[in-house]
């Protein structure tokens, strides 16, 4: 495979001298954009000679662009009915974000393109898709629910865009792949994007890509170096929400615009609900998947807007979030999959902007923390609790449940460990009754309760569940 990791561009100093059409180079222009980023300097002129291209770059590096561009170009202007080019995308919410920038760059033309997603009903997207498409956004899993019902015809496909093809993989989306790959022609030019190269995404590539040409600007999985990094160790939940309340009010002048990344829906609430206590009304939005479509764009487009301050979110939403003025990304709790830590804090710092990226960690989460160091190459600064943070009692219940991570990940390192939680089987011998109530042994003549009982309960007695436990001791 040719590459051209590292390589920087001498030749193409302006969007000019990509030999792009006039009206493609009024939509740059009056999108803002001076000269192109490297992985567009690099992509573009190998796409606009056909090459199948193996493209790793962060996300806002001006990707889209890197490979839309060529793709107006090819398609030009609009023609038949069925669409003669496919993205597919990991996320209904970067799904969303193609569209927009794919029809900015298209303003000057007549082209149609749509996106297609979950969340929404299937039938106002089939009506749109009978009127005619050219350049078709989808996430796998509703390109395949419309395609099986017939409403939709793949044979025109010329080009295959796959972006962000490592949250493809982590989300399991392999098998709708192989499937759309089965069901498309298969002479095409092939572009395969993502931000980080584990195993299964080379495999991919090898799958489908015909000689591909790599372009990589930034080794697999570094951070943006407009981004700083710092990670405070917070023991548990009470004291995360100490510190942020610390952190927000300290550093309010500066904390401007503000995504939170939780790892489950509730911490979510939790962080938004208090959040909206601290903050004036409407500055706070909260996106995860039991939000309903319209709320997720509405939080979305109201964010981009300026008109909120903080955006709390899961990981679904790390990928579709493209706000150049974000000024922090607070990671509240460290996720389980350590290339989301690259796309959650790649939201900040975009389009040649400063920005900051602060996690909070605990006992558990530190273990995350030194396999994220190794994966990103470089230290996470550890600063310590400033002295004002109340450092809160961890509860039992979540005691237990960090206990519980720190053990399945030893015995994921080492299969022999058994930890605190594993099955104690030797507490149960041959011919001892459990009570089922404590799940220890049972012992005649001691009730946890004398409620209800009978005060002389005779022949009848014989019932009671201690009576029979005896009887069949003694059996």
């Amino acid at each position: 495979m040719p590459d051209l990791c590292g390589m920087e561009p001498t030749a193409a100093l302006s969007f000019n001298d990509f030999k792009l059409n006039k009206q493609l180079l009024t939509a740059v222009a009056e999108a803002g954009f001076t000269e192109p980023t490297p992985v567009q300097a690099q992509t573009i002129p190998l796409l606009l000679a056909g090459h199948d291209v193996l493209g790793v770059a962060q996300t806002g590096t001006g990707k889209t662009a890197a490979f839309g561009l060529p793709l107006l170009m090819k398609v030009k202007y609009a023609q038949g009915l069925h669409p003669r080019a496919l993205v597919l995308a990991p996320t209904r919410e970067l799904a969303m974000q193609i569209e927009t920038h794919l029809k900015a760059l298209a303003t000057q033309t007549d082209l149609r393109i749509f996106a297609i997603y979950g969340g929404l009903g299937p039938k106002t997207q089939i009506e749109t898709i009978a009127q005619g498409v050219d350049i078709l956004v989808a996430t796998p899993g509703r390109l395949m629910e419309i395609y099986l019902k017939g409403a939709l015809l793949l044979k025109d496909i010329k080009t295959l865009v796959l972006d962000e093809a490592d949250k493809m993989m982590d989300m399991g989306f392999m098998p709708q792949i192989r499937r759309i790959l089965e069901i498309i022609p298969r002479k095409r030019q092939n572009v395969l994007f993502s931000a980080t190269m584990p195993e299964r995404v080379t495999l991919l590539s090898q799958e489908f890509l015909e000689f591909p040409v790599r372009v990589e600007v930034t080794p697999p999985a570094q951070t943006a170096s407009t981004v700083s990094q710092i990670l405070y160790e917070a023991p548990n939940l009470l004291t995360k929400i100490n510190l942020l309340h610390f952190l927000l009010h300290r550093d309010q002048e500066t904390m401007t615009r503000v995504l939170l990344f939780t790892r489950t829906k509730e911490h979510a609430d939790q962080v938004a609900h208090f959040l909206e206590r601290k903050a004036p009304a409407g500055e706070v939005r909260v996106i995860h998947g039991n939000k309903g479509q319209n709320a997720r764009i509405n939080s979305m487009e109201a964010f981009r807007a300026g008109d909120v301050r903080y955006m709390v979110a899961t990981d679904v939403a790390a990928r579709g979030i493209d706000v150049p003025q974000v000024s922090h990304v607070i990671n509240f709790d460290v996720p389980l999959i350590h290339d989301d830590y690259v796309h959650r804090i790649g939201r900040t710092g975009r389009a040649l902007h400063t920005g900051a990226a602060i996690t909070f960690a605990n006992e558990a989460e530190m273990v995350h923390i030194a396999e994220i160091e190794k994966l990103i190459n470089q230290p996470i600064e550890n600063v310590p609790l400033p002295p004002e943070v109340k450092v809160e009692e961890t509860p039992f219940e979540e005691q237990q449940l960090m206990s519980r991570e720190l053990d399945e990940r030893r015995k994921r390192l080492d299969p022999e460990f058994k930890g605190a939680f594993h099955e104690r089987k030797e507490w149960i011998k041959p011919g001892e009754t459990i009570d089922k109530r404590t799940g220890k042994v049972f012992q005649a003549g001691k009730k946890k309760s004398t409620k209800g009982a009978k005060a002389n309960p005779g022949k009848k007695g014989a019932s009671a569940p201690g009576v029979k436990a005896l009887k069949r001791r003694g059996r």
